[in-house]
């Protein structure tokens, strides 16, 4: 009952949060000097009147604190708006978010299945060639930009012609049976994949590495080891139930960071994405599909913290005597 009531005030706390972020990023778009409807007073064959038109229709008429009053009472019912092309941004973000979500959901499962043995092992074999190796590597994963790594794969891609080099799907996908069509998805996700994944497993490792050697230096894993007790055990029992839960802290940051690198990583392969949605965006100043997509962000982020949190709860008895 009290981990409930934990979680639900957690969730209320959200709320002052959400809206500073929908706050800020309605009003620096809105002090952005892209018009939104640029592309239509540069198209001879529409008149002024249907551009006045479609200015009332997107309230940009107002003032923009009643602009943004009357896209925060839209977007309380759950009314999104329409793009600037007239299409529901509901449907847009129905049919983005679902790729994203599968995008972050595989790496972090490969970067948490991979980082964290990395890690305890380097952590066991400090100062080995191994430890040194996997230091270099991983200064180099962290060193490397995401965008950049992402463009020095898609030229590989171009070069080689061995992976696809945009989109989640092949053209004749729609033919296809449902193990092809797994398959079909699955190749097309090596590349977007790899490059997330490198770039997060870097930190993660490190993180983890740093968070072994200090609870293995600790007073109680050397009293463990004193009693005569298997180093299988005074690792895995006393000192890993420790090293990780300053890991669960970082999985909601992590989920946050992987939003933020997949944006880049989605634009240059033309991943039917969130990121990438929100980067379209924001170049039209399409305030509706921008302010939509960054809400789902952000929430997407909350999420993320909340089930940190709970993970925390559960691992740490701690953690449960503080929250009730």
């Amino acid at each position: 009952m009290e981990t409930i009531k934990y979680i639900f005030k957690r969730i209320l706390q959200t709320i002052p949060l959400l809206i500073m972020v929908s706050l800020i990023s309605f009003f620096i778009i809105r002090l952005s000097p892209v018009d939104p409807l640029a592309e239509l007073k540069l198209n001879p064959s529409i008149s002024p009147v249907t551009v006045e038109k479609e200015r009332q229709r997107l309230g940009l008429d107002k003032p923009i604190i009643v602009q943004y009053g009357k896209w925060a009472l839209s977007f309380v019912k759950g009314d999104l708006g329409v793009t600037s092309n007239g299409e529901k941004v509901s449907q847009k973000l129905k049919e983005r978010i679902p790729n994203t979500l599968l995008l972050t959901t595989i790496v972090i499962f490969l970067t948490w299945l991979v980082g964290v043995p990395l890690g305890i092992i380097a952590a066991v074999h400090w100062k080995t060639n191994f430890d040194r190796i996997l230091t270099v590597l991983t200064s180099i994963g962290m060193a490397i930009p995401s965008f950049f790594f992402a463009v020095l794969l898609l030229m590989f891609a171009v070069k080689t012609g061995w992976f696809p080099i945009g989109g989640l799907t092949s053209p004749n996908f729609a033919d296809m049976s449902f193990g092809n069509k797994v398959l079909d998805i699955a190749y097309h996700l090596i590349l977007p994949v790899f490059v997330l994944f490198t770039i997060s497993l870097a930190g993660l490792q490190r993180q983890m590495r740093a968070n072994m050697l200090d609870v293995l230096d600790s007073d109680y894993v050397k009293f463990a080891r004193a009693k005569g007790l298997p180093e299988w055990m005074v690792i895995y029992k006393h000192a890993l139930r420790n090293a990780v839960n300053p890991m669960i802290t970082l999985l909601g940051f992590e989920f946050a960071g992987l939003l933020s690198g997949a944006a880049l990583t989605e634009y240059v392969f033309q991943y039917p994405g969130l990121g990438r949605l929100i980067l379209e965006a924001v170049l039209k100043s399409d305030i509706n599909l921008v302010m939509a997509s960054l809400m789902m962000g952000a929430i997407m982020l909350v999420l993320g913290n909340l089930i940190a949190d709970i993970l925390l709860i559960i691992t740490d008895p701690r953690i449960r005597v503080k929250s009730s």
